[in-house]
C-alpha cells in the first residue's frame, strides 16, 4: 500500500498560488494571450456590483497580470467567438463559453424547481411574451422589457420587477443568456444562439455525475491542493457529489490523496500541480477572489480569518467597508479598506492592518503596490488614513519623496 505523501502548509500554500497564476511570468502589455492563461488559472471571475474600487471581476486578471486594459475582458465577453459567458457558476461569474454544456444539468435543476430564489409558475403567460420580445428586438434589459408591474421588496431588498424575476428565471435554465451589460451594469439577455458559438450549442450536453467530474477536475487544477469542500464550493456542488468525483479522479490517476500540516480533512493534489521553492507575489486580492472567497479555505491556508463587512452596520465593522488583503510572497501579511476617489482622482485607503506574521518591509511593499494600483485606476494620488495598526508605518512610506 502506497504511503501518502505529507506536504507542509508552506508548500501547500506554494502550490495553491502557483495553479492560481502567481507564478506565471509577467508581462509588460498583457494581451488577450495573457488574459487566456489567467482565467485558465481562475477558472471563473465572480461578478460583483459593488464598484468603490472597481468591479470583482475586473481584479483577479489585475492581481495575477498587473496593470492591463479592462477591454481585454470586454474583448473576451463579446462577439461571436466570445471566450467568456456570465452564468452562475460559481456564484454570478464569467466562465469559459465551453463550460455551457457543463453547466446544462444545473440549468434543468432550475427549470425542475421553477427559479432559483424566487418560483415562477408554470404556464406564466410572461415567460412566453418576453421570449418573444427579446426574440424580435434583440439584447435587452429588464428596464428596457418591463411592463411596470408592481414591484416588490420581500427579498434581500431587492426591488425585482415581475419582469426581471422571470428573465432571472429564463437566464437560470438556458432560454436565455446573458449578452453583456450596460454602463449601469444592468444585465442585457438575449437568445443562445446570439450570444454563444454555435460549437458550444450544439456540444452534447452532460449527465450530471459527468458535470461534476468536470466541475471538480477543474477546481482541482485551479487549487492545486484541496479538500473535498473547497472542490465543491469552487463551482458549487454539493460536497457528495464533490467527493464522488474525486473518487473518480483518484482511480483515474488526475488526483493524488495528500495529507496537509494541521489539516484535519483528508486533501487532494492535482498531479499536473506545480511545488515551487518560493513565490514573489505582491498583490492586493479582491474579497471575491478565488484565493480567499473560500473563508475556511483561506484561514486553513493562510492562517487568515477573514470575512466580508460589507453588510456589516458601520458601527460593527472590525475592518472596514470594502477590505481586501495583501498578499506578499507566500502569505497574506495585511489588509487595507480601500476606495476609489474618482471626483478628486485618489486612491483612499480608509484603514490598514497587518497581520501577526508581517514582515518588516510590509508597510514599504503595500505601498509600492498601492501606488500601481491607483495609476491602474487613473487616480494621482495615495491618501492614508490613520486608522489600523499599520496605518503609522504606511503613512511615512506613501510620504516618503522618492528615490532620484
Amino acid at each position: 500500500m502506497p504511503t501518502t505523501q505529507s506536504l507542509s502548509l508552506a508548500q501547500a500554500r506554494r502550490i495553491a498560488l502557483a495553479a492560481q497564476g502567481f507564478l506565471d511570468p509577467a508581462h509588460s502589455a498583457p494581451t488577450l494571450r495573457t488574459f487566456d492563461r489567467t482565467l485558465a488559472r481562475t477558472g471563473v471571475l465572480q461578478v460583483d456590483s459593488v464598484n468603490v474600487l472597481q468591479r470583482a471581476h475586473f481584479m483577479p486578471l489585475y492581481s495575477r497580470m498587473g496593470p492591463y486594459d479592462v477591454q481585454l475582458l470586454q474583448r473576451a465577453a463579446s462577439g461571436r467567438n466570445r471566450r467568456v459567458v456570465e452564468y452562475w457558476a460559481h456564484v454570478q461569474a464569467f466562465m469559459p463559453v465551453e463550460l455551457w454544456p457543463a453547466m446544462r444539468h444545473r440549468m434543468d435543476d432550475y427549470r425542475a424547481r421553477r427559479g432559483k430564489w424566487f418560483t415562477v409558475e408554470e404556464g406564466d403567460q410572461l415567460e412566453a411574451a418576453l421570449l418573444a420580445e427579446i426574440t424580435d428586438r434583440g439584447a435587452s434589459t429588464a428596464r428596457e422589457l418591463d411592463d411596470g408591474l408592481p414591484r416588490t421588496k420581500d427579498h434581500w431588498g431587492w426591488n425585482w420587477s415581475r419582469t426581471r424575476r422571470m428573465l432571472d428565471y429564463l437566464y437560470m435554465t438556458g432560454e436565455l443568456a446573458i449578452a453583456g451589460r450596460n454602463s449601469q451594469f444592468e444585465i442585457r439577455y438575449d437568445l443562445p444562439e446570439r450570444v454563444l458559438p454555435a460549437a458550444v450549442l450544439d456540444a452534447p450536453a452532460m449527465t450530471a455525475a459527468e458535470a461534476h467530474v468536470e466541475l471538480v477536475r477543474r477546481a482541482a487544477r485551479s487549487h492545486g491542493v484541496a479538500s473535498a469542500n473547497c472542490l465543491a464550493d469552487y463551482y458549487r456542488i454539493r460536497v457528495g457529489e464533490a467527493r464522488a468525483a474525486v473518487d473518480e479522479l483518484v482511480a483515474a490517476g488526475e488526483l493524488e490523496p495528500v495529507e496537509v500540516q494541521g489539516w484535519k480533512r483528508p486533501a487532494y493534489l492535482h498531479t499536473e500541480a506545480r511545488l515551487p521553492r518560493r513565490i514573489g507575489a505582491r498583490s492586493l486580492l479582491s474579497p471575491f477572489d478565488p484565493v480567499v472567497w473560500e473563508r475556511d479555505r483561506a484561514e486553513a491556508l493562510f492562517d487568515f480569518f477573514y470575512r466580508i463587512e460589507i453588510y456589516v452596520p458601520a458601527e460593527q465593522r472590525v475592518h472596514g467597508y470594502y477590505v481586501l488583503p495583501f498578499l506578499l510572497g507566500d502569505r497574506i501579511v495585511g489588509r487595507v479598506d480601500l476606495k476609489a476617489d474618482r471626483v478628486s482622482g485618489r486612491l483612499l485607503v480608509q484603514s490598514a492592518w497587518s497581520e501577526p506574521h508581517a514582515p518588516a518591509e510590509t508597510a514599504g511593499e503595500l505601498a509600492a503596490e498601492l501606488e500601481r494600483l491607483a495609476g491602474w485606476l487613473g487616480l494621482s494620488e495615495v491618501v492614508v488614513a490613520p486608522k489600523g495598526d499599520l496605518a503609522p508605518a504606511l503613512i511615512a512610506e506613501v510620504s516618503a519623496p522618492a528615490a532620484s
